[in-house]
């Protein structure tokens, strides 16, 4: 299937023939197609706005969507979009340059919002929160005035695990990144297409394939942000026991209500002796 080079899109041309790298491509289009399957996001005739930021997961989703739809198995129109918020230095050329020679579809579009962050935050305080606000409002309102009914994110398996721990540590709440939730408004769906998909067989994929990257100055450049912390937390983690986050992940997909200490998701009051019985906590004593 991916070895038939009459048959394949400019983002795939050059790929490495290694078997190696064969086998992380099909497993990258494997979850992904999984992902935009087990949540529902295709609906056909549709038109996506996939959000590419420069960095490797962007690269990664775009090239995958396309795998995808040059596949005939995801029957949307894809417009990818760049926003360029105003960060010194930041080479404004590089994913023009890189779309138009892909032959992709896309809209680049200037928001100076890194002026309005060092304006709004406090010295020492992180962007983020801010950042992400700003840059999903006008991703939202180019995909009203592109008439996309979706924006399409390229967060990833380890980003979704480290957003649970971060509202788990700091936020008192069991959440995370949901691969597909529909905005405030309720006029757009936000897709997450490689919710299924390891950081490192994206970052793994994009060097093989020698796309630009651009790193994230503004954001990246601050020490000791939360989402660092925990992701150093998760690599110990994996360092001692491999593969611990494919479990944890796992466990994302697998909540029991009835375990858990909500009483708004589960009937604790309403219980009574001699009706089904619950199951058990199985989670072995330790010795």
């Amino acid at each position: 299937m991916f070895d038939d080079q009459d048959e394949i899109h400019p983002l795939f041309q050059g790929a490495p023939q290694s078997t190696e790298y064969k086998k992380l491509r099909k497993r990258i289009v494997r979850q992904t197609r999984e992902a935009i399957e087990q949540y529902g996001m295709i609906e056909p005739g549709a038109r996506w706005l996939v959000c590419l930021s420069g960095g490797k997961d962007s690269y990664t989703l775009l090239a995958v969507l396309y795998e995808l739809k040059w596949r005939g198995l995801l029957p949307v129109e894809l417009l990818a979009c760049n926003l360029d918020q105003g960060q010194p230095g930041f080479p404004a050329t590089v994913l023009p340059e890189f779309l138009e020679k892909m032959g992709v579809p896309h809209r680049i579009e200037y928001q100076d919002t890194y002026s309005i962050v060092m304006d709004k935050i406090p010295q020492g305080r992180t962007f983020c929160a801010l950042c992400s606000r700003l840059r999903r409002g006008n991703l939202y309102r180019i995909a009203r005035e592109e008439g996309c009914s979706a924006v399409v994110l390229g967060h990833h398996r380890d980003d979704i695990l480290e957003t649970f721990f971060m509202n788990l540590f700091h936020g008192g709440r069991l959440a995370t990144m949901p691969p597909k939730l529909v905005n405030e408004e309720g006029d757009l769906f936000l897709y997450r297409p490689l919710a299924h998909v390891a950081e490192v067989d994206c970052e793994k994929f994009a060097t093989a394939m020698n796309y630009p990257i651009i790193p994230c100055d503004l954001c990246g450049s601050q020490d000791g942000l939360q989402r660092q912390q925990v992701k150093q937390i998760l690599d110990g983690w994996e360092k001692n026991s491999p593969g611990r986050r494919q479990v944890m992940f796992r466990a994302l997909m697998n909540a029991r209500p009835s375990h858990l200490l909500d009483p708004k998701l589960f009937d604790f009051a309403g219980l009574e002796l001699g009706g089904k019985p619950q199951e058990e906590d199985s989670i072995p004593k330790l010795r």
